[in-house]
């Protein structure tokens, strides 16, 4: 094995273990456009240990596209703040699902 290679192999390693610490960034965009009304969405029966996450409109390239609702696995002492868009001052940013401490 050359030394280059070596190198690579050191460098490719390092680069996947720090790929993981970047995955947190959030990013922040503002639009123009407001997102349509939001489609009727019927909401399955209660899951044991899950809540329903409702749909919401993503921002993808120009235009606004329905993501459906899902189950996401519950977290203790904490409830679900669902995807919304808000306008501000004429501009609309979305604030993205979380989990917030009750």
């Amino acid at each position: 094995m050359t030394i280059k290679t070596a190198l690579f192999c050191a460098a490719l390693g390092l680069a996947a273990t720090a790929a993981p610490l970047t995955s947190n960034a959030r990013v922040y965009l503002d639009v123009d456009v407001a997102p349509p009304p939001p489609p009727v969405e019927v909401v399955p029966a209660p899951r044991i240990g899950y809540v329903w996450a409702p749909g919401y409109y993503n921002w993808e390239g120009h235009r606004h596209v329905w993501v459906r609702g899902h189950w996401i696995r519950e977290h203790h002492h904490h409830h679900w703040v669902a995807d919304r868009w808000e306008d501000r001052d004429g501009r609309w940013h979305r604030e993205r699902g979380h989990w917030e401490r009750d």
